[in-house]
């Protein structure tokens, strides 16, 4: 957990002719990067949606939107929200990014080629065998909670080790390394998608030597034959991708399945365990895990925030936006909004409808990994509700402060056997 307050020196990231645009905005000076907003965003957040369609951060000369339309459209209109620029508050089209872009840093037609061989990987044929492995594993976990006298975990560190194992193997990643650098690389990665402040740096500075360990066990003479990532080399055997793209596209299988499913496995086993009466109905009923997964999403949103770029000028809810204006986007903001999901939108109801969240995003940027990292929660969560008749809260949570990622660092809790 990072436990350091922001740099005081913001990064203005908005276009330099964004100056009188803002005039037409309300404006916020307060810092969404702050500690106190990062370790709680849902105040800030509630306070960005009642300021209209957008607001005008001064901090880092940006318009942020926070309402589900306005998020809606600008994850959906790939032409005119680009992804190109960089997923960041820097324009990587004039600004050399820290490393190679992948994935979520390019547009069509690299995009449509790379989306299509991950595509071509992440199938209900090749995933479904799968499934038997992610239930194993799951029960293996939990068997080691009730083994134990009184029944305490940690949720974030079993949601770590389920997720290391499982999907790594379906990776066909090397076991040894895994821990001590996967999740810290991932972690980083995700750090450049905002400012570069004392908490970003912070998260950068610890993965040191990662991301060569990452990219080396991306290799095709080091992963598993049976994988997914020997998989994705078979399209650079076809000469639908290069080797360069295989190897970057599996890394990005690795973010795109690892820590936000560790999040969310965390962030559902927290909000569970803190509203006991669904948990029971849930417990009841093992097949409405799926509904609790999806509310579970909508609440806590793994991802905070993130960037799109203006590819020309634009007009969006009565707003000009000239071309090239970086745009901050907050996912976890548009689930909670009130006009989308009326007045018990900050309510956790796993009854509710909640197929329509943003925290996969919608257009072709929308995860690719998505099959997956629900298939790994939904064999975790069907084994834990079905093996645990009741979950207690035992302690207070530790935030996890990152600048894109929303989590916990700690969530003490006690299972109960059925």
């Amino acid at each position: 957990m990072v436990s350091t307050s922001a740099d005081p020196t913001a990064q203005n990231v908005g276009s330099c002719n964004m100056a009188e645009a803002a005039l037409d905005l309300p404006i916020l000076d307060e810092d969404p990067y702050s500690l106190d907003n990062l370790s709680n965003p849902y105040p800030f957040l509630s306070r960005l949606r009642a300021e209209g369609p957008a607001a005008w951060l001064s901090r880092y000369g940006v318009p942020a939107f926070g309402r589900d339309a306005e998020v809606r459209e600008i994850l959906e209109d790939y032409r005119t929200f680009i992804s190109g620029a960089g997923v960041g508050s820097v324009n990587i089209h004039h600004n050399p990014p820290l490393r190679k872009p992948g994935i979520l840093e390019v547009d069509p037609p690299l995009h449509t080629r790379m989306r299509s061989a991950m595509d071509g990987v992440i199938t209900p044929r090749r995933l479904r065998p799968r499934r038997k492995d992610f239930s194993t594993y799951a029960k293996t976990v939990i068997d080691e909670i009730l083994s134990t006298d009184d029944g305490e975990f940690d949720a974030a560190r079993l949601s770590e080790q389920y997720v290391l194992r499982v999907f790594g193997d379906a990776v066909g990643i090397p076991r040894e390394g895994r821990a001590e650098n996967l999740l810290v690389q991932g972690a980083a990665n995700f750090a450049t998608f905002g400012p570069q402040n004392e908490i970003a740096k912070r998260w950068i500075d610890e993965s040191a030597g990662t991301y060569d360990w990452v990219l080396a066990n991306c290799a095709r003479e080091v992963l598993d034959p049976s994988g997914m990532g020997a998989q994705l080399w078979e399209f650079a055997d076809s000469g639908e991708i290069t080797p360069e793209e295989a190897t970057l596209l599996v890394r990005a299988l690795l973010s795109a399945g690892l820590d936000t499913t560790i999040f969310a496995i965390t962030n559902t086993l927290n909000t569970l365990a803190r509203h006991p009466e669904q948990y029971a109905r849930i417990h009841a009923d093992p097949r409405s895990v799926r509904f609790a997964i999806d509310e579970s999403f909508r609440l806590e949103s793994p991802f905070y925030a993130f960037y799109r770029t203006t590819s020309e000028d634009t007009v969006l809810s009565g707003i000009e936006l000239p071309a090239e204006t970086k745009v901050l986007v907050f996912p976890g903001s548009a689930n909670r909004d009130e006009s989308k999901w009326g007045d018990d939108a900050d309510v956790y109801r796993f009854d509710r409808d909640s197929s329509g969240h943003l925290t996969f995003g919608m257009g072709i940027h929308q995860c690719v990994g998505q099959p997956i990292s629900r298939m790994e929660m939904d064999a975790f969560l069907s084994a834990f509700v079905t093996r645990i008749a009741r979950l207690e809260a035992t302690g207070p949570t530790q935030p996890l402060v990152h600048t894109t990622l929303q989590s916990y660092a700690t969530v003490p809790l006690k299972a109960h056997a059925a």
